[in-house]
């Protein structure tokens, strides 16, 4: 096994080499770039996991923290799409319980692509009857949730996501709440143009800093899937 780097930053390579993906998605440019690939982004993206592992540790201790595990695979599951190229143009780090029942449970990432990033955290995929008990919590306490989330979408600006029912869900919870309950998965997420922050081996403090401001969700999001 290669021994991990310590974290520096990405560079400008990192991102050039999605950009070219993106014109040359097939086996033989990949093969000749495989040496970049490894290089600029798998052996960065590695070393940020590692670099992430002491402060992500003191989110959630039951985090699973290999980086070959949460560090996502370039190459595409071709099997049952039209789209045949076999490389993904983005890839993403995941900090996450190592639970069977993923979907169901909150986790935190970080993706990369050639002209921007993004990080959140939240309930991606989550069953029914999980998001079912997230709604009867909030609506336990509707102000301890509001108070724990409202900063979150308003000064720090993280942007509510997670796709919406076609017929709202018929409640009586107040107005606030209502784009956190009309959801069949939900998280926050914040998408940033490529920045002088990125070729810096602090990036991992920034983003941890952000991510500690979404820690009370999480840890509500927790609770609802049972600890």
């Amino acid at each position: 096994m290669k021994t991990v780097e310590k974290f520096n930053g990405f560079t400008q390579e990192t991102f050039n080499f999605f950009a070219n993906l993106k014109e040359n998605n097939c086996k033989p440019w990949f093969e000749e770039h495989r040496q970049v690939y490894e290089k600029e982004v798998l052996q960065p993206l590695r070393a940020f996991v590692l670099a992430m592992t002491p402060a992500m540790y003191s989110i959630d201790s039951q985090m699973n923290f290999q980086p070959n595990k949460i560090v996502s695979r370039i190459y595409r599951d071709i099997r049952f799409s039209n789209d045949k190229t076999p490389y993904k143009t983005n890839m993403w780090v995941t900090f996450q319980r190592a639970v069977s029942n993923w979907e169901s449970f909150p986790g935190y990432y970080m993706e990369i692509t050639s002209d921007c990033y993004q990080y959140g955290m939240g309930l991606f995929m989550a069953k029914k009857n999980v998001m079912d008990e997230y709604r009867a919590k909030i609506e336990y306490e509707p102000e301890y949730f509001r108070q724990m989330t409202k900063d979150l979408t308003g000064k720090h600006r993280f942007i509510l996501g997670g796709d919406e029912y076609k017929r709202p869900l018929i409640n009586s919870l107040p107005d606030y709440v209502q784009p956190w309950i009309q959801r069949k998965s939900i998280y926050l997420y914040k998408t940033c143009p490529i920045g002088k922050e990125m070729f810096d081996e602090g990036f991992a403090q920034h983003l941890f800093k952000e991510f500690v401001l979404l820690q009370p969700l999480y840890d509500f999001l927790i609770d609802v899937c049972g600890d």
